[in-house]
């Protein structure tokens, strides 16, 4: 029977249900019936989230509706409730003595993300945990009600990515004006909603004991295998063996065009003839991933259809909508869904394959024994959505159309290996903002300008003066909303490039291991899921050189 996204409804809880709940667990624990207790609590947690998800996704799939706009609120406002039962439950269940008991029922790795959780949150900072869930909704509702005019047209900011990367060098330069003309005009709101978090932040953690954020955010985040030094050397592999490549390849990009100098709004022009775009519309994308699902798996086919018969995709622009892509899931009932904003460009493609990466994982691992297990930590969930950007790269003649598919391979790996310093200046940039709490406004900037100059030095604004004068990472949404959930993309983008190669010498091995993979979830730390496939941790001495390395030689660069 297929599912319906339409058929899925959870109850509204509300202090007294969690209450209820959570006592009901404790009471199967007073009477030695931890089994019984500790499945109790996994379907408690799974109706909870399921709730959260679809409210979560109906305030994004339209920001002015006010009634999706209270029922965020009433959702932000209850987290810490549910989050103080969660925490007090986790803490008696580590105190027990019978470690190994609990360990053979919930899980090694599940007691060890439960020993990380207790040390992110306690009732004490529940009203600091509330603010700033409506300081990252304030931002939202800001950049999705942006409109800015171009070429005639107005248009909101995910719907510049056709004129930002047009062949016309005037429509690409008018299009950034307008998109940071914006940035402009509510910069004063950008940096007052920053430094409200910054402050709060740095506040919770101080509360919890932490000298500062950030050893709060990689607790938050469940790295439990690696921390900031490792993170520190691996932007610094980034910067020595992949930035001197991407100026490589912009300054052979320049000289193909005759420019003097490669400005900002050249970037996004990845290919000299033009960035390939989608073959069709919305409709037809759709529909010629279902061919390219079923000449890749018949598990990838399945799923897939499963997911578009359902109704789980959304993936139109429209006024309102929250920027960007993502998926959600609904643990009762194991499916995702994937949230988008098409607007014409390859980035159509490379979203979707991205977010069907994250769909397909959940739908795999839906069946591991309980909630902590269905999605791995952030940066190892970025491998299956950066892996399948990859594997799908034989069949992007379905949705490129055969003439250009070649062309949308190249202009995807040279993104890719464009991304990697920029990936890692926004994760430095947020270290140093959480070193320097009380920092101004204007020092944030001049951090951003200096970390871009060592990460990024070819970057050339011209006349944009707001990104001239560092404000570029304000249109980063994971530093306002995710604190440190960006770093773990460039990681990912290391083990994807992996699979890439893999795929290129045995195309059924490498699918077949990104199966089992998928399949596993979160029931290990990063770096043994990492293992698990096969595949060499990007923190090992090598592994980033050797992928990009590849990357580059089949480039000709």
């Amino acid at each position: 029977m297929t599912l319906r996204f339409d058929d899925i409804v959870a109850p509204r809880p509300d202090k007294e249900t969690l209450a209820a709940q959570h006592a009901a667990v404790d009471a199967r624990l007073d009477a030695g019936d931890r089994a019984g207790a500790l499945a109790e609590w996994d379907q408690a947690r799974r109706g909870y989230e399921t709730w959260s998800a679809l409210v979560h996704l109906r305030f994004a799939q339209d920001t002015t509706d006010k009634d999706a706009v209270a029922a965020r609120e009433y959702a932000d406002a209850l987290a810490p409730e549910a989050a103080t039962h969660e925490t007090a439950l986790k803490r008696r269940l580590l105190g027990e003595a019978d470690r190994a008991g609990l360990e053979a029922l919930a899980g090694t790795h599940a007691v060890a993300l439960w020993e990380t959780d207790i040390t992110a949150f306690d009732p004490k900072i529940a009203a600091e945990t509330e603010e700033e869930s409506r300081l990252t909704a304030r931002y939202t509702a800001l950049m999705a009600g942006a409109r800015v005019s171009v070429k005639g047209r107005e248009v909101n900011l995910s719907g510049l990515a056709p004129f930002a990367e047009d062949e016309d060098r005037a429509t690409r330069h008018e299009a950034e004006q307008a998109r940071w003309g914006f940035f402009a005009a509510n910069g004063a709101e950008l940096d007052s909603i920053y430094d409200a978090l910054v402050t709060l932040r740095t506040g919770m953690a101080r509360k919890l004991g932490y000298p500062d954020f950030t050893p709060l955010a990689y607790r938050r985040m469940r790295r439990l295998d690696y921390g900031p030094a490792d993170v520190a050397r691996y932007r610094e592999a980034v910067a020595t063996h992949v930035t001197p490549l991407v100026a490589r390849i912009l300054e052979q990009r320049r000289a193909q065009h005759g420019w003097d100098r490669l400005m900002f709004w050249d970037e996004a022009l990845i290919d000299p003839e033009g960035n390939p775009k989608p073959a069709g519309d919305h409709d037809m994308l759709v529909g010629a991933a279902q061919e390219m699902f079923a000449r890749m798996d018949p598990r990838l086919a399945e799923f897939y259809a499963m997911m578009r018969q359902g109704g789980f995709l959304d993936l139109n622009n429209r006024p309102g909508k929250a920027g960007g892509g993502f998926c959600t899931a609904f643990p009762t009932v194991g499916a995702p869904f994937i949230f988008a904003n098409f607007n014409g460009t390859h980035n159509d493609i490379g979203v979707f394959t991205h977010e069907m990466g994250h769909a397909f994982q959940c739908w795999e691992s839906r069946h591991q024994p309980g909630v902590d297990y269905l999605w791995p930590t952030m940066e190892a969930a970025e491998i299956h959505s950066m892996g399948l950007e990859y594997l799908t790269h034989p069949h992007m003649g379905l949705l490129v159309g055969d003439a250009v598919a070649e062309r949308y391979r190249r202009m995807h790996l040279i993104g890719a290996l464009a991304f990697l310093p920029y990936g890692v200046c926004v994760d430095h940039f947020q270290h140093e903002v959480y070193a320097n709490p009380d920092a101004t406004p204007a020092e944030r900037h001049a951090i951003w300008q200096r970390l871009e100059r060592h990460y990024m030095p070819w970057s050339d604004y011209g006349d944009l003066a707001y990104p001239a004068m560092g404000g570029r990472w304000q249109a980063k949404g994971h530093i306002y909303n995710s604190p440190f959930y960006y770093i773990d993309y460039t990681l990912a983008l290391c083990v994807a490039l992996q699979f890439w190669v893999w795929s290129r010498r045995d195309p059924k091995g490498a699918l077949d291991a990104y199966v089992a993979l998928c399949g596993r979830g979160g029931s290990m730390p990063f770096q043994g899921l990492v293992a698990s496939a096969g595949l060499t941790s990007p923190f090992a001495t090598g592994a980033l050189e050797a992928a990009v390395a590849e990357a580059a030689a089949v480039l000709g660069l």
